[in-house]
């Protein structure tokens, strides 16, 4: 397997380790380059040597003409054009810049191919997160062995990491609105044949970490609170599973129920999390593989490999279209490759390897992770004799009416059985709700059982 390129330069990267431990606060010098040779967010602000990766200038800050809240968003890039395409036939030309996982999808399915267009570097954030960002650069530090987070709140806690398990907190606080969000994510497994039945599902979500009044002593250890519930097929419907995470998994772990309609009953679910299956997922999707990756990290150890320039999905509003239907996105082993776009930005490359004495289905994950956005947008999983099984790819847009830079579609392929899961599929219903809210009482076992037997 092609190893991976060593880092850029410490300096760049801003990684201070002494003796093994990292030190998160980062210094005034440090802080005042956000917004200045640094994004916000502590990304570099200039482009790279060769100018195929531009200088961030702020990214999406209005939306194109004639976009009016509640549309499918209009691809502001709609005119750009292929620059190249990547393909089975000239791979090996462009593999330094590949993660394993496309290396291996396109030497397995020569169907499958790569579109690569004009890097924009639309990633965007309102101010008033960006001036969090900023305060958290201060005050954030991981506790409990980096299973928890504290002193952080709205913005991203480390916008300069020193360690790996920070790069993958920044991810899992990112900003993805300022109250919650209701979405249709809806999910397909298809055989190797293109055949699939379709799961509605609905969701929603309140993050009080990321209200624009939060404060962190008032955030009593919630992440978020998270609920899912089956429209359909019959055979599924009514089925309804809620969350309560947390900031810190030693102090309380997650916390999660599931109703059932034919026993008309609320039940604690320990089982979601980890690599358990997740929802009617034909065992192609983990728990921990929502959003890319979320949850508890104590079973694996953790590792920055680098920051790298790499072809990723990214700016994906043509698979986000509303004048698509799914049956135009699902194709056999991968979906419709002439849909995806992909860029070439600066990720930050993470690995981690499964702790002795730990359980579980994948050895080793590589996370990919946008380093304007810290959205996980590629993650490579190895089984446990070292063999690529399964490749991740998390498609996103910037949600310009927010703006938050998010997935609008996640794929799981597994490369032994030549399947995938996809999730996200709304094209067909309506697109994510930025402006729901509901308050914390909505997401208890009572709330639920009630919902159920409405």
């Amino acid at each position: 397997m092609r190893k991976l390129k060593p880092a850029i330069s410490a300096v760049a990267m801003g990684l201070v380790l002494v003796a093994g431990q990292a030190f998160a606060q980062a210094t005034p010098e440090q802080i005042a380059r956000l917004g200045n040779d640094l994004t916000p967010f502590g990304s570099p602000r200039a482009g790279n040597a060769d100018g195929t990766i531009p200088a961030w200038t702020g990214g999406i800050t209005t939306p194109p003409a004639g976009y009016e809240r509640g549309m499918f968003h209009p691809d502001p890039f709609a005119d750009d054009e292929v620059l190249f395409t990547i393909n089975a036939a000239n791979v090996d030309r462009y593999a330094d810049r590949l993660t394993a996982g496309h290396v291996a999808m396109l030497r397995q399915y020569p169907s499958f191919h790569m579109n690569v267009y004009p890097s924009r570097r639309s990633a965007s954030a309102p101010d008033w997160v960006y001036a969090a960002t900023r305060r958290n650069a201060e005050t954030s530090r991981l506790v409990a062995g980096g299973e928890g987070v504290e002193n952080a709140v709205i913005g991203v806690p480390f916008p300069f990491p020193t360690d790996a398990k920070e790069v993958m907190w920044n991810h899992k606080l990112k900003f993805r609105g300022p109250v919650g969000v209701r979405r249709m994510w809806n999910q397909a497994a298809p055989t190797t044949t293109g055949a699939y039945t379709l799961i509605r599902l609905v969701e929603e979500l309140i993050t009080p970490y990321s209200r624009p009044d939060a404060q962190w002593e008032n955030l009593g250890n919630i992440h978020f609170y998270y609920l899912q519930e089956v429209l359909s097929p019959a055979r599924l419907a009514g089925n309804v599973l809620l969350v309560h995470e947390t900031l810190d998994q030693t102090a309380q772990s997650r916390s999660a129920w599931t109703y059932n309609p034919g026993q008309r009953r609320v039940r604690r679910a320990p089982n979601v999390a980890y690599d358990n299956p997740g929802t009617a997922s034909d065992g192609l999707r983990t728990n921990d593989n929502t959003d890319m990756f979320n949850g508890a990290m104590d079973r694996y150890d953790w590792r920055i490999v680098g920051q790298r320039e790499m072809y990723i999905p990214y700016n994906s509003y043509r698979l986000h279209a509303d004048d698509l239907s799914v049956d135009d996105i699902i194709r056999p082993y991968h979906i419709n490759s002439n849909l995806a776009r992909y860029e070439l930005q600066r990720v930050w490359v993470i690995d981690a390897t499964l702790r002795e004495g730990y359980r579980n289905i994948y050895k080793r994950r590589t996370f990919y992770v946008e380093a304007d956005s810290w959205q996980i947008v590629a993650v490579d999983h190895y089984d446990s004799r070292d063999q690529l099984w399964r490749v991740g790819e998390g498609h996103p847009v910037n949600y310009y009416e927010v703006p938050a830079v998010w997935t609008t579609l996640e794929v799981f392929y597994d490369l032994q059985s030549g399947r995938y899961i996809a999730n996200g599929l709304n094209n067909d219903d309506s697109v994510h709700d930025f402006t729901f809210d509901a308050p914390s009482s909505s997401f208890t076992p009572a709330a639920l059982r009630a919902r159920g037997t409405r």
